[in-house]
């Protein structure tokens, strides 16, 4: 069966990434995505890998290998290249413009383009994709993020961005003024929003999700995440909570008092529900 590679990190599978990996999906029968882990230790990402893995399966990929950076950081571009001619035998390989492999980034478009008849495979570079004179990018889509700019991150993103996490015990006010909220800590490795207001869903059900340090009742030293599911009644806790995000509703307020936090938070519902 012909193979295709596709190549890439895909933090948040993105348009452009979508772009690379409809370039192999549409040219073989078989497409296989070929990513890293261990890799960009440190960084904040858009998705969790599980949901970047699920978005990218959704697309027409395969099969998924993740090769551990640490074992390949120190292979030469011509081994790492050889590696998959070897254990592939592709028909076409497919990147984005800017992709880089092997040690000290020595493979590139270039060397990729340039060994394809050695090696007998076809190349797909995408060039870059704008948007508004932008360059999309995972980098670009998180600075939008941490500004609180969800609606441009999420048309770039091309779906909502998740946050997804164990639902945890509160101190319940929000049961108590009528407005109960399943909580979630924010995950650890999901690039931070601004704290505030925003427009969600839960399974497909309308929701208000607050993200904070909830300074109107001053009772919590750390931030979290508390989602009110519009018209809905249920015991979640110790479920997994996957939350999709499209709005920025407002920022972080302190109130002056619990009637005027309800009032904000009816208004939020109805900002919400029009969506």
């Amino acid at each position: 069966m012909k193979k295709s590679l596709i190549l890439g990190f895909f933090d948040g599978v993105h348009l452009a990434h979508q772009a690379v990996i409809r370039t192999g999906v549409e040219f073989a029968e078989e497409s296989i995505l070929i990513t890293l882990k261990n890799f960009h230790k440190n960084s904040d990402f858009i998705l969790s890998r599980t949901n970047s893995i699920e978005k990218i399966k959704s697309l027409g990929v395969k099969e998924i290998v993740e090769l551990d950076f640490s074992k390949i950081s120190a292979m030469s571009a011509q081994d790492f290249l050889l590696m998959l001619v070897n254990n592939y035998s592709p028909v076409s390989i497919s990147t984005g413009f800017n992709y880089t492999f092997g040690l000290n980034k020595s493979g590139n478009a270039k060397f990729l383009a340039e060994n394809q008849i050695k090696y007998g495979y076809k190349y797909f570079c995408i060039p870059p994709m704008k948007h508004n004179n932008q360059v999309i990018s995972s980098s670009f889509i998180k600075q939008l993020l941490q500004e609180g700019k969800l609606e441009d991150a999420v048309e770039l993103l091309g779906s909502s961005f998740i946050l997804e996490g164990d639902v945890i015990h509160g101190a319940e006010l929000g049961r108590k003024i009528g407005f109960p909220t399943a909580n979630i800590n924010y995950p650890k490795e999901i690039v931070k929003i601004p704290f505030g207001v925003y427009a969600a869903q839960v399974n497909g059900m309308s929701a208000v999700l607050n993200w904070g340090m909830k300074p109107t009742v001053h009772n919590t030293e750390l931030p979290v995440v508390e989602t009110h599911i519009l018209n809905y009644s249920g015991n979640l806790y110790g479920k997994t909570l996957k939350i999709e995000l499209f709005k920025r509703i407002r920022g972080e307020k302190c109130f002056n008092n619990l009637e005027e936090l309800k009032k904000q938070i009816d208004k939020d519902i109805q900002a919400c529900s029009k969506l």
